[in-house]
């Protein structure tokens, strides 16, 4: 929070910075994913053109993230032109995607969250390595396991749900515990939406999407943005083919 000026009555809160615009945009097309596969869900009932709307938001959000990196008038490289190229590639796809029916327009944003986050890691790459760490310290300092399933999360890529008394937590790249996921939810930096996320079999109950919150956002931001991050930018490994579950009592 921003220290109120003379004659303001309350605090007005930071601007997102580049980096976490582009997390928050990764949040974005997840929840998109996940509306889209309810529509799929719902079957032939759903209108076809119901999506499209939430396309365009994305698409114009995409734009948004292009021009506040641009604004950072950082110089060129390699690494962030590559970024900004995908970046252009998702603004393109949102927008055809709202000309298509749910399931092709599924497949168009499928790979988006990644790509965004992705991104992300690039940009912080390419700030830490020419203007160093100029931010403050993080309230919130990381293990290397919860900047694992926030980075996770941060994907698309964690799931919980119950059966039989049992809770389960389902990732797909880096593996992800309930004790892991309970943390961070005490810590305040992730949370559950309730059946919000596609099933785990065909005709399954909806699960819960597990999501970033605005503390985890900025947890994670400063975690990447730091100069002791060892990851490279290019290198955000790729889903593996099938899922895995963690279960608990």
């Amino acid at each position: 929070m921003t220290t109120p000026s003379e004659g303001l009555l309350f605090d007005v809160a930071a601007p997102p910075t580049p980096i976490e615009r582009l997390l928050l945009l990764a949040d974005q097309y997840v929840q998109h994913n996940d509306m889209l596969d309810r529509l799929l869900r719902a079957g032939p009932s759903s209108e076809l053109d119901a999506h499209a709307g939430s396309a365009e938001q994305l698409a114009a959000a995409t734009r948004a993230a292009i021009k506040a990196v641009a604004d950072e008038r950082l110089f060129h490289s390699h690494e962030l032109s590559d970024a900004v190229v995908r970046l252009q590639q998702l603004a393109f796809l949102n927008s055809a995607s709202a000309d298509h029916g749910p399931h092709t327009a599924r497949t168009l944003t499928a790979l988006a969250p990644e790509a965004a986050m992705g991104c992300a890691d690039t940009l912080a790459y390419v700030i830490r390595h020419r203007r160093g760490s100029t931010g403050n310290a993080p309230r919130h300092r990381l293990t290397s396991t919860h900047r694992t399933a926030l980075w996770e999360i941060g994907c698309g890529n964690v799931v919980a749900t119950s059966s039989l008394g049992r809770q389960y937590v389902r990732y797909r790249s880096e593996r992800v515990l309930i004790g892991t996921l309970r943390s961070l939810e005490t810590s305040g930096l992730a949370e559950r939406v309730p059946k919000s996320a596609p099933s785990a079999y065909m005709g399954g109950p909806l699960q819960d999407r597990v999501r970033l919150t605005a503390a985890g956002t900025i947890a994670l931001t400063a975690a990447i943005s730091s100069p002791h991050s060892a990851s490279p930018p290019g290198t955000t490994s790729a889903p593996a083919p099938a899922e895995s579950a963690a279960r608990t009592r």
